[in-house]
């Protein structure tokens, strides 16, 4: 497994990260842990889950209960307000049994919250940093404005946005901006949703990018060994593995 550093945060991350909004899919809540710990073992130490699927989020907690201090947890809110966000907070550090996360996003779309703001949610923020609750900040945003501005802004250790092989220039352009101003890059939906069906050539292209951590959802341990397999065999990065990615590329913009 190689490990690569997570921008400005300095988390050396895992380039396979386990992404664990789906886990409650996985069957009991034994099926879930066999996944979880299949993934540990393998050496994935960056783990993604959301306030949104609080089932799933626990199931996480529970499965790294005792290794907790080997790994680095994400979680998600989607609250609008400075009462709602700490409220998501306190939850999920109840539901992973954990006094800090390493990383805490922010899911937006189009407002972004900045210093000395009315809504006093960005400020907020950096007191659960100085009371240890949370290490590091990020955004989690699907529109593309609001992810550049979030980068430009220097504010925020890291950003989560969809990023695969039939992704357009600009997101790339917005990756090469992330690495320029060191924040970290998490790409959600590394398959389009499930649209990009070749994937050992979207693992291969996202592969190509030293600062992007693509989030693998995964439900099945069928799954996670194939992600493990294309991991331990990367495609070759050939003229004709350019040729295939352009040729997908083209197909769907």
């Amino acid at each position: 497994m190689e490990y690569i550093r997570l921008g400005k945060t300095n988390l050396l991350i895992s380039r396979v990260a386990f992404g664990a909004m789906n886990l409650e899919s996985a069957g009991t809540d034994e099926d879930a842990a066999l996944i979880v710990r299949k993934a540990y073992d393998s050496g994935i130490n960056f783990f993604d889950t959301s306030r949104k699927t609080p089932e799933s989020e626990k199931l996480l907690g529970d499965a790294l209960y005792d290794i907790r201090q080997n790994v680095f947890l994400s979680t998600t809110t989607a609250a609008k307000t400075v009462s709602e966000i700490k409220n998501d907070l306190e939850a999920s550090l109840m539901t992973l049994h954990c006094d800090t996360v390493d990383l805490y996003q922010l899911e937006t779309e189009v407002f972004l919250p900045v210093p000395g703001g009315a809504d006093k949610i960005y400020d907020t923020l950096i007191e659960f940093k100085k009371q240890k609750k949370i290490k590091n900040v990020g955004i989690l945003t699907t529109n593309l404005e609001t992810a550049k501005k979030a980068v430009l802004s220097d504010l925020y250790d890291t950003l989560q946005f969809p990023f695969s092989m039939i992704s357009s220039e600009e997101t790339i352009d917005l990756v090469k901006l992330c690495e320029e101003h060191d924040v970290g890059f998490i790409a959600m939906q590394p398959l389009c949703g499930g649209l990009v069906e070749n994937i050992p050539l979207a693992f291969g292209f996202l592969h190509q990018y030293e600062n992007v951590i693509p989030i693998w959802g995964v439900e099945t341990q069928e799954e996670m060994s194939q992600i493990l397999y294309f991991n331990e065999h990367p495609p070759v990065i050939d003229e004709k593995f350019h040729e295939d990615v352009e040729r997908i590329r083209m197909f769907f913009n």
